[in-house]
């Protein structure tokens, strides 16, 4: 069994270097993703060997039942030349394997590619919770806790040292002081909560390659995200002239057109924070993602000033993502920076295409906040 689990963990650690090797790939495709249970993914790893029995050569002859001479065919009666279907070839064909791996470990895998800080959660020691762990034996407690094992040994020792066991009439009777109960400890923890709000343009700028941008990077901001807290929500916004709250699959899959109002976003994101998830108790993250176009000079304003004053104080960091499109203006990310570029609790990242996206994630989540 040793020598199994070294061998399993030896071929964990192939397929691990092989998705550190393809990671940036991985993170700018979407089909990965789509392969995903509760808890795990489903990735393909191409040119892999995989171990297999290999017999050798020596003929020692068999079971098999049945006339027959070496080199008959063991298929469904003799094929004749040339049945088969399509051309023969000189080169060895691509092989993939498909692995499962947990979104756990896929987050960690992450972290090491992209070299991302641990996140350092705001106001951690607010909400504590208590853990019972079961850590040894006693001779007291409940009957909900009565460990049988344990107190038919102790009878047992106890019938053998006093001489009182009859090996032909092999009956254990415990008595009061035999009887033992499992013990537990409580351990109390800090216990950090997180929510996502994830705001996004659907106006007729933003078209489907750009949604697909998106749904991607709040794949992997998800991942890594869920691997730092114990407990975290997401909320989904759309907006074009109006913002509305809708549920996952309505925001990535939802068509419109019409204007941007970007600011009516951020109203209703600042509601649900204020009214929802005090920034005492919660760790808030913001994102926001659109094509840089919005209506009017006057509602750009109006939008720095519901962040200055409100989103971003009560936010672990706010994160602006602007998708490149061929319709919209990219015009808000450069307001962004002229009234936000040196603080740290912004991030903007600039997304031109998928290839980007490998780095645009590293811009999001690498500053540990």
């Amino acid at each position: 069994m040793a020598r199994i689990d070294t061998d399993h963990n030896r071929f964990r650690q192939i397929v691990r270097g092989k998705i550190k090797r393809n990671l940036r790939k991985y993170m700018s495709q979407g089909e990965m993703f789509g392969r995903k249970g509760k808890d795990v993914v489903s990735i393909p790893i191409p040119r892999i060997d995989i171990p297999r029995f290999k017999f050798g050569d020596k003929q020692t002859g068999g079971v098999s039942q049945g006339e027959g001479q070496p080199g008959d065919s063991l298929g469904q009666g003799e094929q004749k030349p040339g049945s088969g279907q399509g051309e023969a070839g000189d080169q060895a064909g691509q092989h993939e394997l498909e692995v499962e791996v947990s979104l756990e470990e896929l987050a960690e895998i992450m972290g090491e590619e992209l070299a991302l800080p641990k996140i350092e959660p705001k106001g951690s020691e607010s909400i504590e919770t208590v853990k019972e762990k079961y850590t040894g034996i006693r001779p007291v407690g409940p009957e909900s806790l009565h460990h049988y094992k344990r107190t038919y040994k102790r009878a047992l020792k106890r019938m053998i040292a006093t001489g009182t066991y009859d090996p032909s009439n092999p009956l254990v009777i415990p008595v009061r002081d035999d009887k033992r109960y499992r013990a537990w400890t409580e351990t109390t923890q800090p216990h950090t909560n997180a929510v996502i709000i994830y705001m996004m343009d659907v106006s007729g700028s933003m078209g489907d390659e750009q949604k697909e941008i998106v749904r991607i990077e709040s794949f992997w901001i998800d991942t890594w995200l869920r691997s730092q807290y114990q407990g975290i929500e997401s909320r989904y916004i759309i907006h074009d002239a109006t913002a509305k709250e809708v549920d996952k699959h309505t925001f990535f899959h939802t068509r419109e057109s019409g204007g941007t109002m970007i600011s009516s976003a951020y109203k209703l994101c600042l509601k649900i924070m204020e009214e929802e998830y005090p920034a005492s108790e919660w760790n808030i993250y913001p994102f926001h993602f659109s094509d840089g176009d919005n209506w009017s000079v006057e509602d750009t304003g109006e939008c720095m000033k519901i962040l200055r004053d409100g989103v971003i104080p009560q936010a672990n960091v706010f994160n602006y993502g602007q998708v490149e499109s061929p319709y919209g203006s990219g015009q808000f990310i450069k307001d962004l920076r002229e009234n936000f570029g040196d603080t740290d609790d912004v991030t903007l990242s600039e997304i031109k295409n998928r290839e980007v996206i490998f780095d645009s994630i590293r811009d999001f989540l690498g500053k540990g906040r």
